[in-house]
Formats: structure tokens, C-alpha cells, sequence
């Protein structure tokens, strides 16, 4: 059997997804195409969330390996944690070590290096909270933060 496209892991999400290491992934999370998923570190995403294409999310870096001229000897690593209904814009960057909270929304082209607390939009580089996420049933509303002060 020909394997659809070569160089890229089998995973259950999308044939177009690069999935490293043995990430927890919640049920009911959808990941779009493009995106790159890297549980070498630990990764935990939560249910019901949306990845969308192009996402990428690390659990490793080699900055220090490589600037040292490999004298520091290893890959630095440290777990990402994403709650549940956790909705990621196209093309966002997470960064190792991030804790993203429940209900969550980051923005297209946004770049996580921080904790994000649950019920919070973020976006921009780097990505800062723009807005609170607020949801009584079916009415669902992100009121910007500015409305809260």
C-alpha cells in the first residue's frame, strides 16, 4: 500500500498533520492541515478544541544547543498544557512551557510565550489578552478588555 504522503507519520486527526512524540489529545478535538505537533516534551491538548491549518505547537528548542556551538549538550524540553474547548487562529505559534487555560481563544498569527488563564482571547507577537471570552448558553461574546476597566 502506498503510503498517501510520504515523510509524514499516520495520525487519526489529518493526513496533512505532523504529530511527534505521544501527545494526550482530548476527544472531539479537530486539528486542520499543515500543522506541526510536537509532544517530545509532553503535550496534553484538552476536548473539544480546534487547531487550526498551519498551527504549530513545541514542546523542545535547540537555541542553546546550537548558538553553543553544540557545547551545550542537549535539546532543552518542557511540557505544553491546553485545556479544554480551546480554539487556535491559523498560523499561531505555542511555545514550550505554556499552560493554556479552558475556553480560550488565540488569534491568527499569534505567538504564545506565556500562561494563558481560561475564558481570555489573546493575540498579537507576542500574544497578549485582547478580550475576555463570555458565554451564557448559545450567546457567545468576546468583550474587549478595555470594556472591563
Amino acid at each position: 500500500m502506498t503510503q498517501p504522503h510520504p515523510g509524514l507519520p499516520e495520525n487519526p486527526y489529518n493526513p496533512h498533520a505532523w504529530i511527534i512524540g505521544e501527545p494526550v489529545i482530548g476527544p472531539g478535538t479537530w486539528i486542520g492541515a499543515f500543522t506541526v505537533i510536537d509532544g517530545s516534551g509532553g503535550l496534553t491538548i484538552g476536548s473539544g478544541c480546534d487547531i487550526s491549518c498551519g498551527v504549530q505547537i513545541y514542546t523542545h528548542s535547540s537555541a542553546r544547543r546550537c548558538v553553543s556551538g553544540r557545547a551545550y549538550p542537549q535539546v532543552d524540553r518542557a511540557p505544553v498544557t491546553i485545556g479544554d474547548r480551546v480554539f487556535i487562529g491559523a498560523n499561531a505559534t505555542i511555545m514550550m512551557g505554556v499552560t493554556i487555560g479552558d475556553g480560550v481563544v488565540i488569534g491568527a498569527g499569534a505567538v504564545v510565550t506565556k500562561d494563558v488563564p481560561a475564558g481570555t482571547v489573546v493575540a498579537g507577537v507576542p500574544a497578549r489578552p485582547v478580550a475576555a471570552v463570555e458565554v451564557d448558553g448559545t450567546d457567545v461574546r468576546f468583550t474587549p478588555l478595555a470594556a472591563h476597566s
